[in-house]
């Protein structure tokens, strides 16, 4: 099994910028997809960014252009750089790892983004 454990997350200013990390254990990530996701206070839990274990990224439209999903395999760490952050972006930042039969999760790391 992967165990994953974000770190990073804090209060920042809007217009400002975070960087998360998500370090993998248990496991040898790189032939894993990952993913991160946030879930705000009363919605749900919603997609952030991918990176496949190709290194092939996706995003959010509503998080393009501003946040950057990237991954080592050596230190089997993912990490999601957040710029130009929004009131709006405020949520618990989750990591995901994807095996091609299961989720791992991590615990999670709170983002509030101030106005």
């Amino acid at each position: 099994q992967v165990q994953l454990v974000e770190s990073g997350g804090g209060l920042v200013q809007a217009g400002g910028s975070l960087r998360l990390s998500c370090a993998a254990s248990g496991r040898i990530i790189s032939a894993y997809d990952m993913a991160w996701y946030r879930q705000a206070p009363g919605q749900q839990r919603e997609l952030v960014a991918t990176i496949t274990s190709g290194n092939y990224t996706n995003s959010a439209d509503s998080v393009k252009g501003r946040f950057t999903i990237s991954r080592d395999n050596a230190k089997n760490m993912v990490y999601l750089q957040m710029n130009s952050l929004k009131p709006e972006d405020t949520a618990v930042y989750y990591c995901n790892a994807w095996d091609g039969g299961m989720d791992y999760w991590g615990k999670g790391t709170l983002v509030t983004v101030s106005s």
